[in-house]
């Protein structure tokens, strides 16, 4: 599966980088593929492992946050792997075609 989300940190004040940087950090670290982009991070692996890391990296902004938003977005589709990469391989395919 696929998922996407993004955390927000409430009640810190106007700067959340240092915290958010946390919670990307605790996804790099689980070792599953990953990327993160302006507006959210994917991480990609089975059901338990990926919502493992997401409670990790939600727990570890939560630890320094009196509040945690939280959106997340999910593909699950079993038996595929390197969606992560697949999907945007597959759109540049299409792209490059004309």
């Amino acid at each position: 599966m696929l998922v996407a989300f993004s955390i927000t940190p409430l009640g810190t004040g106007e700067s959340v980088g240092d915290l958010v940087a946390e919670a990307v950090r605790v996804v790099r670290e689980s070792g599953l593929p990953n990327r993160t982009d302006a507006m959210f991070t994917t991480v990609e692996g089975e059901w338990d492992e990926v919502m493992a890391v997401v409670k990790r990296a939600v727990d570890a902004v939560a630890e320094r946050a009196p509040r945690v938003s939280v959106v997340l977005k999910a593909d699950v589709r079993p038996g595929v792997s390197d969606a992560l990469t697949g999907k945007v391989a597959r759109v540049e395919a299409r792209l490059a075609e004309g």
